[in-house]
């Protein structure tokens, strides 16, 4: 049954025009192809990108974030108290993401607490709120976790560049499909895309610990079909609108997470300067570029050499999920940036805010309008 199911899956034809075999796609007279099997190396990869992550945010991150004064805000510890734990491990902890703690309890649930505790209602809603200020990453985790991308996302960026500005592809796309699938494989193809497979695996295996924010699942989305776009692509020789897709989105990733390293080390000028650029590059490479060049080349360009086959619906498909996340961020960076300029911006958009325990529901709410109302200029961090 196995070998049944293996078969059906490197079916030629779902995956290769017509009258093109996976035999046309072995080493010879000169040309390298690249093979399933060497996707293996993108789980030691991950590994050794955590180790990086580790040591970076360890030994560089953490004594940055020591010269600009990033410090955790002292939190207050929630007493211990056995009924409130345990309502808050079964019901609220699982939905650690959400905004307020107050707004997941009902308040039929606060009367209740209050009769099993004997506390005032007041009371409890301090405990929770204090209690779930203990689960939020501090701000020199945020900063360690925004350094690392940063970093990443500028020397992957770079070494993208290195690797594509002198390629014919990289300044007429219909030099994308010239030869197609018979094109070798470049070692510069075969790094890049280890380094950013290793990379979103490494995000992968690290979302339980990293920074939890609002739009958890759509990163998810993102990841999963960001690994399986480059996994079809390698299989199937897309290797040259892979890499240019690759380079696209790393270019305004760096300034994203710049912004909140700045932002972090109260830098809030020039990180409201460098999201105000970040904004203009994302719609621009996000839902110009990548739509209209990139999108419309695997989308129209192909059709001038072969038929239409499985492969060519699927990767496609996976690159209109990739927009349609970019529309979903696109409206949160806008908020953002109105934001930004229109009142004053605490935080991520995405990140849950830490919460005051000696503030109520309602007078959280007339500070909020206050603030948002003010007409300062705020800080940005990222989208």
């Amino acid at each position: 049954m196995l070998q049944t199911v293996s078969e059906w899956l490197w079916w030629e034809r779902l995956w290769l025009p017509e009258n093109v075999s996976w035999s046309d796609l072995e080493d010879s007279e000169g040309r390298v192809y690249a093979k399933a099997s060497q996707l293996y190396a993108a789980l030691p990869c991950a590994l050794c990108m955590l180790l990086v992550r580790y040591l970076f945010e360890r030994y560089l991150a953490a004594p940055l974030a020591d010269v600009w004064e990033i410090r955790d805000r002292v939190r207050l510890t929630a007493a211990p108290n056995p009924v409130l734990e345990n309502y808050f491990c079964k019901r609220v902890h699982p939905r650690v993401e959400s905004n307020w703690i107050v707004s997941l309890l009902s308040q039929a649930d606060v009367t209740s607490l209050c009769k099993k505790t004997s506390w005032p209602e007041r009371r409890v809603q301090v405990w929770f709120r204090r209690r779930r200020n203990q689960e939020r990453p501090g701000l020199r985790k945020r900063f360690c976790e925004a350094s690392w991308r940063c970093v990443f996302y500028f020397f992957a960026f770079v070494y993208g560049v290195l690797a594509l500005y002198d390629k014919p592809w990289f300044y007429n796309l219909k030099e994308v499909w010239a030869g197609f699938p018979k094109q070798s494989m470049l070692p510069s193809q075969y790094w890049y895309y280890l380094l950013e497979m290793g990379f979103y695996s490494s995000l992968l295996l690290s979302l339980t610990f990293d920074v939890k924010r609002k739009d958890f699942k759509e990163q998810v989305i993102h990841h999963i079909a960001t690994l399986t776009l480059l996994s079809f692509s390698w299989i199937s020789n897309y290797i040259r609108i892979g890499t240019l897709v690759m380079a696209v989105h790393d270019s305004a990733d760096i300034l994203l997470e710049g912004a909140k390293v700045l932002n972090y080390a109260k830098w809030h000028r020039t990180a409201n300067a460098m999201f105000v650029v970040f904004t203009f590059l994302f719609m621009l490479t996000r839902l110009v570029i990548f739509p209209f060049w990139l999108i419309h080349c695997t989308w129209v360009y192909p059709l001038e050499e072969f038929a239409p086959f499985f492969g060519y619906y699927f990767f496609n498909v996976m690159l209109l999920v990739l927009q349609m996340l970019h529309f979903y961020w696109a409206v949160l960076i806008s908020r953002m940036l109105y934001k930004c300029i229109f009142s004053k911006l605490e935080g991520d958009d995405r990140s849950d805010a830490e919460e005051d325990d000696s503030d109520s529901p309602m007078e959280r709410n007339h500070k909020s309008s206050h603030i948002n109302g003010s007409g300062a200029r705020g800080r940005a961090n990222g989208h």
